[in-house]
């Protein structure tokens, strides 16, 4: 298993995303540190996460998957957010 990280940038305000929202967190185990960030633990390679999600998202929209390892840094993040990066970020 592999942590990803998930970025996106949304261009249709007052669209409803919560469908793209229960997408992601429809993983195992999922994090959402920053507003357009969210991490996963998946088997799935990149591609087919973002080929998952666009089907969330308008055509216009931006999405970003890569896999993340350690080591990383990160400041004035939540306890829990930093308790889970350190579980999970290997």
């Amino acid at each position: 298993m592999a942590v990803y990280s998930i970025n996106y940038d949304l261009v249709n305000p007052g669209r409803n995303y919560d469908d793209l929202i229960n997408a992601i967190k429809s993983y195992s185990a999922w994090c959402h540190p920053l507003e357009s960030c969210w991490l996963i633990i998946t088997e799935q390679e990149p591609e087919s996460i973002r080929n998952y999600l666009n089907g969330y998202m308008d055509a216009n929209d931006k999405i970003l998957v890569a896999k993340v390892t350690a080591p990383a840094a990160w400041c004035n993040l939540s306890k829990e957010v930093s308790d889970w990066i350190h579980r999970y970020l290997k």
